[in-house]
């Protein structure tokens, strides 16, 4: 399993960006998500691919648990 990583930008004007890496599925809400609540409200979230990966995954396996039980 890769690193996990969390790399923060602060500009200027005070927006602060944070950019999760190495972890696969909502976990990066998790990692993230005391420290969010410390630095204010969230404005705006932009996921990358693997957020969705773990979805596809478990989608794959429940099509292959129902074929098994009906076939």
């Amino acid at each position: 399993m890769p690193q996990q990583q969390i790399k923060f930008n602060i500009r200027q004007d005070g927006t602060v960006t944070e950019e999760v890496s190495g972890v696969i599925g909502n976990e990066c809400e998790n990692i993230t998500r005391t420290i969010e609540k410390k630095l204010g409200s969230l404005t705006y979230r932009e996921v990358k691919p693997e957020y969705y990966n773990n979805v596809t995954l478990q989608h794959n396996q429940d099509e292959t648990q129902e074929q098994t039980t009906t076939g």
